[in-house]
């Protein structure tokens, strides 16, 4: 009862079937009353004119087939009781008071007895009272109530479908978190909703679209600078000279996974492709391994396939395996099947995080240690990164401390 569509339903159903029975109330006062009164009215002037003719001429029971006989015995029962005191009561208005009983035999039939005279009692055929209206008055109002209960729930499925709309649009926010375009239909207040939805909307995915052109050009204006360091190092003693080649090398891979990972994000789902996990992770491996690093990849799957942006996912990856090499000295990477899905175990032989601080591994720029920042390089970005990288690919990071010591990152994706 909690959704709009069921308020509207129940305050609708209460409002008809509350006009509804108030209608059949004062009809079944207007109604069944006079029915009942002017039935009784009509067998009472019968009972005077049987009373009168009897006492001026005791004869005429016999040629009008009227029973004629001594004081009934016994006693009426409850309702007929008050069918007779309705009879007495009226032929008392009329000024012919007299007593008048009642009574029902065994097979069923009533009798009307009166006392025309003292002590002799006349007994006439009473019918049974007209059938009460009850019963068709509830019948149709037994109707009326199942019609308004289904002329409520169209109405508010009606009323209710273009909120529906914008729960579905609301619902339907990727990764990205942009919003789909929403129909600007229904009620007025519902399309200045869907427009105003639509206006952020818009302003969101312009605002992405800036930052990503922004990211692109930066790396891209790297390029020149770069360049010019390259010529300059080839001047340098042998020894300086491969050191400066293979930083600026490492540079420029970052600049280029800057743009390509830009571009990536502009395409969106469409730049989604089938992403080796295994030859992935043991190329990361390999890429860390000749900048010194410890890192280890335990096997490989034969198929360990995911759908993903395979610039992004490296990312997100790379960052978890450095952070692994980094701050727990040294790391171990495997890749699992998990039913459908694909598991990336990283663990280390660090510390570990205190049990008070790991839910807070994942905020902008939170580091464990402070004191460690120029031992241990870094912005506190990398696992942020990370976790938004990977949910944007339908994936789940977890981080927990292992039971042997040190920390186990664990990425979690569907396989393709």
């Amino acid at each position: 009862m909690g959704s709009i569509r069921s308020r509207l339903a129940l305050l609708l159903v209460v409002s008809i079937v509350g006009v509804v029975v108030l209608a059949a109330l004062v009809s079944w006062r207007v109604l069944e009353r006079p029915d009942r009164r002017s039935f009784a009215a009509t067998f009472a002037e019968e009972v005077r004119i049987v009373a009168s003719v009897l006492r001026q001429d005791p004869s005429a029971a016999a040629r009008h087939g009227i029973r004629t006989g001594p004081p009934p015995g016994g006693e009426d029962d409850g309702e007929l009781a008050r069918e007779a005191r309705g009879v007495q009561k009226i032929l008392a208005r009329q000024g012919n008071p007299m007593q008048v009983l009642i009574l029902q035999d065994t097979d069923g039939a009533r009798r009307l007895a009166l006392e025309y005279e003292p002590g002799e009692w006349a007994y006439l055929t009473y019918p049974a009272p007209p059938p009460s209206a009850r019963a068709p008055l509830v019948f149709y109002l037994g109707l009326v109530i199942l019609g308004a209960l289904a002329i409520a729930l169209i109405a508010a499925t009606m009323m209710t479908r273009p909120l529906r709309m914008l729960d579905e649009a609301v619902g339907a926010i990727g990764p990205d978190g942009l919003l789909p375009h929403v129909e600007e239909r229904g009620p007025a207040e519902v399309r200045e909703t869907a427009a105003a939805l639509n206006r952020l909307s818009t302003r969101l995915r312009n605002a992405m679209e800036s930052r990503m052109r922004l990211v692109a050009a930066a790396g891209h204006d790297l390029r020149t600078p770069m360049t010019r360091m390259r010529l300059r190092a080839e001047f340098l003693p042998d020894e300086d000279r491969e050191v400066w080649l293979r930083d600026l090398s490492e540079l420029d891979r970052i600049a280029d996974s800057a743009i390509r990972l830009v571009r990536e994000e502009v395409a969106g789902p469409e730049g989604r492709e089938r992403v080796d996990l295994a030859a992935l992770t043991g190329e990361i491996v390999d890429e860390l391994d000749e900048i010194g690093m410890r890192v280890a990849q335990n096997g490989k799957m034969a198929d360990a396939a995911v759908n993903a942006r395979p610039l992004a996912i490296k990312r997100a990856l790379r960052n978890l395996i450095e952070n692994a090499c980094i701050h727990g000295g040294g790391g171990t990477v495997s890749v699992q099947a998990d039913g459908p899905r694909l598991r990336v175990v990283i663990g280390d032989e660090g510390p570990g995080i205190p049990a008070e601080l790991l839910d807070r591994v994942f905020e902008p720029f939170f580091r464990v240690d402070p004191a460690r920042r120029k031992s241990a390089p870094g912005a506190g970005l990398g696992l942020a990164i990370a976790r938004e990288i990977i949910e944007q690919e339908g994936g789940t990071l977890t981080i927990a401390n292992r039971p042997s010591g040190g920390l186990e990152q664990v990425v979690s994706l569907p396989a393709a």
